[in-house]
């Protein structure tokens, strides 16, 4: 059986251990399956956000259990990208594409074609 969670915003900092007290509440009761946080309401995501989410999600992960989330707006999944928080807070439903490109490493990066310096003659050779 799912648990749904409907999140609302803007979530302030003080809200935060309230919200972990109902999740544990309500786990307590439910049988094992996913816990699903329907954000699409959610508005302003910040700082606040992302962290009221990890703390719910360690709250659900002291409970045996793992929450997803659905209907993440783009600015979310750019927040959660940029702190890291992608895989401990996946989304399951986007409601975006998000705007942030997967990280290459340089030595991944392709390299120029066509592309040769000039040599100028007033400069000592190597």
């Amino acid at each position: 059986m799912t648990t749904t969670f409907r999140l609302d915003g803007p979530v302030d900092r003080a809200e935060i251990p309230a919200l972990c007290e109902r999740l544990r509440t309500v786990l307590a009761r439910e049988g094992a399956g996913p816990v699903v946080f329907d954000i699409s309401s959610l508005e302003g995501p910040d700082a606040a956000t992302v962290e009221a989410l990890a703390r719910l999600q360690l709250t659900a992960l002291r409970s045996g259990r793992r929450i997803r989330l659905r209907s993440a707006c783009c600015e979310l999944q750019d927040l959660l990208a940029l702190v890291g928080l992608v895989e401990l807070l996946p989304v399951v439903e986007p409601a975006g594409r998000s705007r942030v490109e997967p990280l290459r490493l340089t030595e991944q990066r392709e390299e120029l074609r066509g592309v040769e310096e000039e040599r100028d003659p007033g400069d000592p050779a190597a």
